[in-house]
């Protein structure tokens, strides 16, 4: 009974963070017609589920569908299977697009280049579906990172805005999630029993996020608060960029 309670209160307090952002940020307007990128991570598949949920409620009045980017040079592994029939269950039309990438100077980490091209592949995909929005998994912890690393390597304060309209496509870029700690998302993974993928990543302990949330962890021991105020602080670049 105390799990079964537990269990509840997590999904509670997730969707009142899900909610939140929607209403904060200006996430969802109708008629939008949304594109899930869905990784087959805990994070996508936790958005897939919110906002195919959220779809269900008249007001605002959207659609959503939802696309897997296969990245056939990097041996990685995602139960496709499962993914569309998690994205069925949803009532979410699952589209599976391929694209690959190659860096003959080694100039760039094949992080940075996989995650371009999963994009670019994303970008094309919700065009050609008639798409106006992107919904991407980024969480509290991802924004913390990315303005950990600016801040970093490239001496700006600045991260993955809630909301973002891109200059070259007629689409936006959304992130629900971005409220919600990803010690939480992994317990709603754990709850709901999302299939994690065949085979991981080679390149993601290596990264530099990877050394920027080991940095957040150590932050958070110094100070229990330091998601609270250095996320507060991050919302002022959110202002900021949006009156440019």
């Amino acid at each position: 009974m105390a799990a079964h309670s537990e269990k509840q209160q997590l999904e509670h307090r997730l969707q009142k963070l899900f909610e939140q952002a929607l209403k904060r940020y200006s996430l969802i307007e109708d008629g939008d017609r949304i594109l899930v990128g869905l990784s087959g991570g805990k994070d996508s598949m936790a958005l897939l589920e919110f906002l195919s949920r959220r779809s269900r409620i008249f007001r605002p009045r959207f659609s959503v569908v939802a696309a897997y980017v296969r990245m056939t040079n990097i041996p990685y592994q995602n139960d496709e299977a499962f993914l569309s029939d998690f994205a069925r269950e949803h009532d979410t039309p699952l589209h599976i697009v391929e694209t690959s990438f190659s860096d003959t100077d080694g100039s760039r980490s094949p992080c940075f280049l996989c995650s371009w091209n999963r994009r670019k592949m994303l970008f094309s995909t919700a065009q050609q579906l008639g798409c106006n929005k992107i919904a991407l998994g980024h969480h509290r912890d991802d924004l913390m990172q990315t303005a950990l690393m600016n801040l970093t390597y490239e001496g700006r304060f600045s991260t993955m805005p809630p909301r973002m309209t891109m200059d070259k496509f007629p689409v936006e870029i959304i992130r629900p999630l971005c409220l919600m700690r990803e010690s939480d998302l992994q317990l709603f993974a754990q709850q709901r029993n999302f299939v994690r993928p065949k085979r991981q990543c080679p390149y993601e302990n290596d990264s530099r996020r990877a050394d920027m949330k080991r940095m957040v962890e150590r932050f958070e021991e110094l100070n229990p608060e330091f998601a609270y105020t250095f996320f507060t602080a991050l919302e002022r670049t959110f202002t900021a960029e949006s009156q440019k």
